[in-house]
């Protein structure tokens, strides 16, 4: 008799089935919310398969997942895995060049997209695909194929023919090919098996420990490995999923759904962050005051600490004057930010911690499964803030000589697909995966990251500078949105500077001055003078070497959709400095 899950789906059996919730996966729908329960759920995984299966799908065959995050992606995913095929989860925003590569590379057999503009984007790439034989939608889409003409395939007389198929599959059998977005080059195909993702989860449920009460907001896309996992972890523990509808509409989300714990990237808390302070200058002076006074004593509060009788004294009062709205902003229950994929800024992580909602970052990567490390609320409060966390259960970690991390575990992907030589470069024969993070140890176990191993670059004076620190640091101001440092070969480290709009909006009107366009404020004195101000602020904790002597200001954001940005919002360093060669040559020269 099985007595735990050996294959992902077995989660579905062992776990989901039993718990009989009414609301395992939500998802809102002409204004209203439509649930999925624990049954209705495992029924629909069973129709994809058994429709696969009538579809000729074999052990092995590869189907594309292309939607953001819904209730479908579940149920296809599920019923993917059952019948022994291989999904590949891709990520909506890539262009249609990578598109084009992965569908050949992988040699896709099926497609499922979300809705209408994702049919139109691909409906080229998938007839020039040699291998895709058709393309299904989640929504009604006019002369496309939909996931019901899947389901209403699946036959009862396959059942047998179902049970062999999941009988026959392995632990360390593939699961999912997960290609990177990558900074630089084509996308490499993760091979993640089941063994790799179940372990994680397995952990995950320790450390994400609520009960089948608990409901969490998902917003993330699923075809990233970390909010996938945490799905997993969901299902698992039975704490109900709600998808949010879009970005856009999170914080409407938040107040319907009153979730437990949700899941994000960093980028996306300060950008909350960010637009609570924005409000909190634009309040009459008396309030805005107190809510300075607010942020002051957030930014102070440690939760590894006992801060002394006069500052709790302090954080309670401001507690009831001014975070009592941010937890209730955020739906007034939640207990648990999860954070990952990217370094939480320190002052945020505080503030939140200050408002009673504590922000636990995680660190790992898609061919980690991913999670590597983690500050834990469960079983007992372990956090330090600005590292990120304790090694898990089950994962060795140690650094090379150079200080890059190493890991070894049952999380560590099968290699890379189709690329033996690339998965040579990067683990051992002995097992050890090369991360390619740079990272020290805190207080002995708390893992800090401090930079990429390939993206430490060397000035002309011979000095190593790390720019995610200098970044991270830049960052820290409010006036600053973004920032990417160069300067490989330069006598000095230099930085392309996205400004803050809404807070240079906000310092406009302050100083009485009119506000005409992104393009012409930042050229404006005053502003520029600000800017520089906070450049020169962010320098006081920087060695001499890694200072910025000198910046150019964008008006523009990057971004994913300009081939800027990873779809986890990391810097294409190669795409950017070519981008804007000219602005960077002229820093320099």
């Amino acid at each position: 008799m099985q007595t735990g899950a050996t294959r992902l789906f077995d989660l579905l059996d062992l776990y989901v089935k039993p718990q009989n919730k009414p609301d395992t996966l939500a998802c809102k729908r002409h204004g209203e919310w439509v649930t999925f329960s624990s049954q209705q759920f495992c029924e629909e995984v069973d129709k994809v398969s058994l429709g696969l299966l009538q579809l000729g799908v074999q052990a092995g065959d590869r189907i594309a997942i292309v939607s953001d995050g819904r209730p479908e992606w579940n149920i296809v995913d599920f019923g993917i895995q059952q019948v022994g095929a291989i999904s590949v989860p891709i990520y909506p925003t890539l262009t249609l060049e990578d598109f084009h590569y992965i569908f050949h590379e992988a040699e896709v057999k099926f497609v499922f997209v979300g809705d209408a503009g994702l049919f139109r984007k691909l409906i080229d790439v998938v007839a020039t695909a040699p291998t895709v034989e058709e393309m299904y939608t989640f929504d009604a889409v006019k002369s496309a194929k939909n996931l019901t003409e899947v389901t209403s395939k699946a036959n009862e007389a396959n059942r047998p023919k179902l049970e062999e198929r999941k009988a026959a599959i392995q632990p360390d059998d593939l699961l999912s090919i997960i290609y990177t977005s990558g900074t630089t080059g084509d996308p490499k195909g993760v091979m993640i098996t089941h063994r790799n993702i179940l372990s994680n989860a397995e952990e995950g449920c320790k450390l994400i420990a609520f009960g089948t009460q608990a409901r969490a907001l998902s917003f993330l896309p699923l075809n990233h490995v970390f909010e996938r996992m945490v799905q997993y972890v969901y299902l698992r523990s039975g704490i109900s999923i709600y998808y949010a509808e879009n970005v856009a509409t999170i914080a409407e989300n938040l107040r319907e759904v009153h979730p437990t714990v949700l899941s994000t990237v960093p980028r996306l808390l300060e950008k909350v962050y960010d637009k609570i302070i924005a409000k909190g200058y634009e309040q009459p002076r008396l309030s805005r005051n107190i809510f300075l006074w607010a942020l002051e004593v957030g930014l102070k509060y440690d939760p590894n600490k006992d801060m002394g009788v006069w500052y709790n004294a302090q954080l309670k009062l401001a507690r009831k004057l001014v975070f009592r709205k941010w937890k209730e902003a955020l739906g007034g229950k939640l207990e648990m930010i999860v954070a990952g994929a990217a370094a939480t800024p320190p002052r945020i992580a505080r503030v939140f911690w200050a408002a009673g909602i504590p922000v636990c970052e995680g660190y790992g990567l898609t061919e980690t499964s991913p999670v590597i490390a983690f500050n834990r609320l469960f079983p007992k409060q372990e956090v330090r803030i600005g590292t990120v966390g304790i090694v898990i259960d089950g994962v060795e970690v140690k650094l090379a000589d150079d200080g890059e991390i190493l890991v070894k575990g049952p999380n560590v992907m099968k290699g890379y697909y189709r690329k033996p030589h690339l998965t040579a470069e990067v683990i051992t024969a002995d097992g050890w995966f090369h991360t390619g993070d740079i990272g020290q140890w805190v207080d002995t176990k708390f893992l800090k990251l401090t930079d990429r191993k390939k993206e430490i670059f060397k000035t002309s004076a011979g000095k190593y500078v790390a720019p995610q620190v200098v970044e991270a640091k830049l960052k820290e101001s409010f006036f600053i949105e973004q920032s990417v440092v160069v300067g490989e070969g330069q006598k000095f480290a230099g930085a392309l500077i996205i400004p803050s709009f809404e807070a240079i909006k906000e310092f406009c009107r302050i100083e009485n001055l009119t506000y005409t366009s992104d393009a012409e404020i930042i050229t404006h004195e005053k502003v520029a003078a600000k800017l520089r101000a906070e450049v020169e602020e962010a320098n006081h904790d920087l060695a001499p070497y890694e200072r910025i002597k000198k910046y150019h200001l964008l008006s523009r954001a990057l971004s994913v959709e300009n081939g800027e940005l990873t779809p986890t919002l990391k810097p294409k360093r190669r795409i950017i400095q070519e981008k804007y060669k000219a602005e960077i040559d002229a820093m320099f020269r």
